[in-house]
């Protein structure tokens, strides 16, 4: 069954310095995008992650366990462009399009969009309908890529935890799960059917929406509590989030609300 496209997607995966969506960085990005038409185009991208110490800017260490999986150590990627060189670039790929991934709703698209925010490009991913390979498989065969890889597309995945190699993996994968399963064919359907019943107003599911479309806590002592009504009775709460370890996109979420509210 052929995959129903109105405008591109791009499939796409990152290989990060591990998996903290707060404070982790991207150190390879690779895209695959579709069009409606049938032809497609991809890119790879090594980045030299970066983080403030002591008010300058300085790269970031691949820690030997991020490494172990990926294989991109810190040498590797010294000479490379940083996420800032290339974020207006991968931004103008994916802006008429939707997106597609393996665990790319809770991982790669939560993390992307906190690079977007770091360097300053303005684009709204939220936009964009967002279909989860990951979840599909997770709700018929849940077992990791490799192993979907193989019990779909009947081969073995050379190469895995490299970008590109995971990145045309997902893409064969999804589309073989079109012809094994009776599933929305439309990159909407599909994205409805991998995001599930909760929306949530985050990318990091820290902020969901309840049944009449407010924003609640999905977290925490106040899980469940309209963030409106939480920050209007406990001022100090909006403080703490703003210092704590949570994501940007998900700070800019709850000042939104604040300030709104205020």
């Amino acid at each position: 069954m052929k995959l129903q496209l109105e405008r591109p997607l791009v499939f796409f995966d990152l290989e990060t310095t591990g998996v903290n969506i707060a404070t982790d960085r991207i150190v390879e990005l690779s895209y695959h995008k579709v069009f409606p038409n049938g032809s497609s185009e991809g890119k790879t991208f090594r980045v030299k992650p970066m983080m403030v110490l002591m008010g300058q800017e300085v790269q970031m260490h691949i820690p030997d366990e991020a490494a172990a999986v990926h294989g991109i150590h810190d040498d590797d990627v010294r000479d490379c462009p940083t996420f800032k060189e290339i974020a207006q670039e991968v931004a103008n790929v994916i802006a008429d399009s939707d997106l597609a991934g393996y665990n790319s709703n809770h991982f790669d698209v939560p993390l992307l969009a906190e690079e977007f925010l770091r360097a300053g490009i303005d684009i709204d991913l939220k936009k964009m309908k967002m279909i989860d390979a990951f979840t599909i498989f997770t709700k018929q065969e849940p077992r990791n890529l490799t192993a979907a890889y193989r019990f779909y597309c009947g081969k073995n995945l050379e190469d895995a935890h490299s970008a590109n190699a995971d990145t045309m993996a997902t893409y064969e994968v999804l589309m073989a799960q079109l012809e094994r399963y009776d599933i929305p064919t439309t990159v909407e359907g599909l994205a409805e059917y991998t995001q599930g019943t909760t929306r949530f107003a985050d990318f990091a599911g820290r902020i969901a929406y309840d049944n009449e479309g407010v924003e609640i806590f999905n977290f925490g002592k106040y899980k469940g509590l309209r963030v409106k009504d939480v920050l209007r009775r406990d001022t100090g709460y909006y403080g703490w989030l703003m210092n704590g370890d949570f994501p940007q996109y998900t700070k800019g979420v709850v000042t939104r609300i604040y300030l709104t509210n205020k």
